[in-house]
């Protein structure tokens, strides 16, 4: 049966998980096209993208390298673009079926918006973007009648568990952590890690930021908030286990007990894949799992009191409002504060706390007061830094 190809925007190409995306886009190049490529300053790889798959437009988000990438594709069938705001509008032109946000971090929110509100079919990446104002992105894609995909291992496992089981009430979903590279370590142990140990994870291939995340389970505690509003949780429904081996992608738990679980490698491809690819599983040569080469599969309760932000994620999640959005834009300060050496490990729950007492709550934002609360944050955060 023929399929036309699927027209993709993939803002943050140049990511691990944008040339992941790509792999994948070249292993089925029959299935999709490029449509546009975006990057925020690694001019010399977007030109290298673009010049391999020739899309209509790149946008290069840091305008000082905006004339170097000019340069690099004239003559080329590719139109190019600098700024926050072009970013939104490539999110949202006609020549795209789906947008795929491998952007990290707060910048993803307002081009995913964008693309929602054009009709966009979303597969989504950028799990910030949900932290951040997941009942204002949830509510535009039941507006919109938009299809919204994950992408994160987690949520594409829980989604793939969830086909077919429309009519089943969730009793609960469990997310699984590798528990990062300091798993059981004490807080005497972490008050001198750095910044290099903890860019080693144990399981998966991520950015610099993403890893960190993984490191003080952040990541986890975005993922637990991201989960709510994908899936239309209680905040009693979602419950985190420590799975070392990053096999079994995470669980749902249905009403009559019964338990459905995806496995496989953590290998990103086939999340993305099964995004892209909706409703099907499109077929792959990425290596198989096999039960022989994991006799054993190990699970264990996350360590609160050690790893604080995830105790503080649930928490900014029962609070509500724009306390994930005060949450998430203090983390990305101090992670980017912990990886040029301004503070410790410890010190990056200390901040985030800090940050959501002194930070103006409001219960019902709106977009404007999820904005405004990102820069408000960040000047607290600066202000925690400086003592």
């Amino acid at each position: 049966m023929f399929h036309p190809p699927k027209r993709l925007t993939l803002l943050g190409s140049t990511g691990s998980i944008g040339n992941q995306a790509l792999d994948v886009v070249r292993s089925q190049p029959d299935r999709f096209i490029i449509s546009a490529l975006s990057a925020h300053s690694n001019a010399d790889l977007l030109i290298q993208q673009a010049l391999e798959f020739r899309p209509a437009a790149v946008v290069i988000g840091d305008e000082k390298h905006y004339q170097t990438v000019r340069n690099a594709l004239a003559g080329q069938p590719t139109e190019v673009l600098a700024g926050i705001a072009a970013l939104e509008e490539i999110a949202s032109r006609a020549d795209t079926d789906i947008v795929l946000t491998a952007m990290v971090g707060y910048a993803g929110l307002l081009p995913t918006v964008r693309a929602i509100q054009a009709g966009k079919t979303i597969a989504l990446a950028n799990k910030e973007t949900l932290v951040v104002a997941g009942q204002l992105i949830t509510g535009l894609v039941k507006k919109h009648g938009v299809g919204l995909y994950p992408v994160d291992s987690e949520h594409s496992a829980i989604f793939q568990c969830l086909v077919g089981e429309e009519c089943n009430p969730i009793e609960k979903i469990i997310l699984t952590a590798s528990g990062g590279p300091f798993r059981g370590r004490t807080l005497q142990e972490l008050a001198t890690v750095t910044k290099v140990q903890a860019l080693k994870h144990p399981n998966w291939d991520m950015g610099a930021k993403i890893t960190i995340d993984s490191a003080s389970l952040m990541n986890k505690g975005l993922e637990v908030i991201e989960a709510k509003w994908l899936f239309g949780l209680r905040d009693d429904q979602i419950e985190v286990v420590v799975h070392p081996q990053s096999i079994i992608h995470s669980l749902v738990q249905f009403e009559d007990g019964s338990l459905k679980a995806q496995l496989g490698l953590p290998d990103m491809k086939l999340p993305i894949q099964y995004a892209l690819g909706y409703p099907e599983r499109l077929p792959s040569n990425y290596p198989r799992f096999s039960f022989l080469d994991y006799p054993q599969l190990t699970f264990e309760q996350p360590d609160h009191g050690t790893f604080r932000n995830l105790p503080l994620a649930f928490e900014a999640m029962r609070r509500g409002g724009n306390a994930p959005c005060i949450l998430n834009a203090a983390n990305e300060v101090a992670v980017a504060a912990f990886l040029r050496d301004g503070i410790g490990f410890l010190q990056m729950p200390d901040l985030v706390e800090n940050c959501l007492l002194k930070v103006s709550y409001l219960a019902e934002p709106a977009l404007d007061d999820y904005v405004q609360t990102d820069l408000e944050t960040r000047r607290v955060a600066q202000e925690f830094l400086k003592h």
